[in-house]
């Protein structure tokens, strides 16, 4: 069962790397299916009030399926939550007291409450990967239900857990979109009683039965889609040239310079570093009290993440001024992020001169 959940997941990956994009928070309303494979402990039959022996009986079930759809909110710093309907069914394969059949089958739908947490991989230096980890925990309700399972027809509700891991790749020609691959761990603690009827040979009789805690173990494939996500941009122009941090013709250096950045990135680029090299070479030209870097971001994305990639963009600039020889202690590193637009634009818009940094000697 590892190997195979792994070679899905793997599948997944493949399928997503052509097309995928770089990935951002949720923010609003999303929803959500999946499909996969579910797999089902072994349960352990208690004890019974039928009139046959079944206290102590083993089962064991086949691989089956599963199936969910969700509807979520996220808050758009990573956070979201999300109301989740779901199905599940596996045949039984056997039992220690009789011989299992293609008929008997164990069936189980509920809804859940979860709460999930998607990692930015930009925190950790990953701006390129383009996919979306995420972790999260649920709770609910499960109707657990047996047919024909050693004779007894019937079901019974309960509490459930889960615990999700997944990754989402963004579809990058439809904004919004995402494939996700999952993990899910569901567990119905402790033990299971069911108001059970027992029939067989034309005898029937009411009882009681007592089974162990169910626990299930899925693979699943699914589609995210956030319905709030900016259209697809048109393809951007360049940046305008960058102001020579010598001009010829100026008669001391340059006080101001800009370095722009690739959309939703916060890597430095060959012509970002010489203009870097250039203001740092010049501070040693001018008196000065104090310098300013200001990261800004361009209007895609929330506020909050927007502030966030701000000051990423901010630091790497200060980290390799300090590094060309700019006294750490001169520096004031501000984040702006989307407030102060170089070319007014409407939200989800990508716009090649909002996105940088600007250097300024005071």
């Amino acid at each position: 069962m590892f190997n195979f959940k792994n070679s899905l997941l793997a599948a997944t990956v493949l399928l997503a790397i052509p097309q995928i994009a770089q990935a951002q928070p949720i923010t609003g309303i999303y929803i959500g299916a999946g499909g996969g494979f579910n797999f089902l402990d072994s349960e352990h039959i208690r004890a019974s009030s039928m009139p046959v022996p079944v206290g102590g009986v083993h089962t064991s079930y086949q691989p089956g399926w599963a199936a969910l759809g969700s509807v979520g909110y996220g808050f758009g710093n990573g956070f979201r939550v999300e109301v989740e309907g779901n199905y599940r069914t596996n045949h039984l394969r056997s039992n220690t007291m009789i011989s299992g059949r293609s008929s008997s089958s164990e069936d189980k739908y509920g809804a859940m409450l979860n709460a999930l947490y998607d990692f930015n991989t930009m925190d950790v230096g990953m701006d390129g990967v383009g996919i979306s980890p995420y972790l999260g925990l649920g709770a609910g309700w499960a109707h657990n239900k047996w047919n024909n399972t050693i004779g007894i027809n019937n079901g019974m509700d309960t509490a459930a857990y889960q615990g999700i891991a997944g990754l989402a790749f963004p579809i990058a020609a439809v904004p919004g979109l995402a494939i996700t691959a999952e993990y899910r761990l569901i567990d119905t603690p402790g033990s299971r009683k069911y108001d059970s009827l027992y029939t067989r040979a034309g005898f029937s009789s009411s009882g009681q039965t007592t089974a162990s805690r169910d626990l299930n173990q899925s693979a699943m494939l699914g589609l995210r889609y956030a319905l709030n996500s900016p259209a697809a941009a048109a393809p951007e122009a360049a940046p305008p040239p960058v102001m020579s941090a010598t001009p010829a013709a100026a008669p001391s250096p340059s006080r101001s310079y800009l370095v722009f950045f690739d959309w939703d990135r916060a890597d430095l680029s060959v012509r970002a570093t010489q203009i870097i090299a250039d203001a740092a070479q010049n501070v040693t030209k001018v008196q000065y009290t104090k310098i300013d870097v200001q990261g800004h971001a361009d209007l895609t994305g929330t506020h909050e993440y927007n502030q966030g990639l701000s000051l990423r963009r901010a630091n790497a600039v200060s980290q390799l001024l300090v590094k060309d020889g700019v006294p750490e202690t001169a520096i004031v590193v501000t984040a702006l992020g989307d407030t102060k637009p170089l070319i007014p634009t409407a939200p989800g818009v990508r716009e090649p001169q909002n996105r940088r940094v600007e250097i300024m000697i005071h």
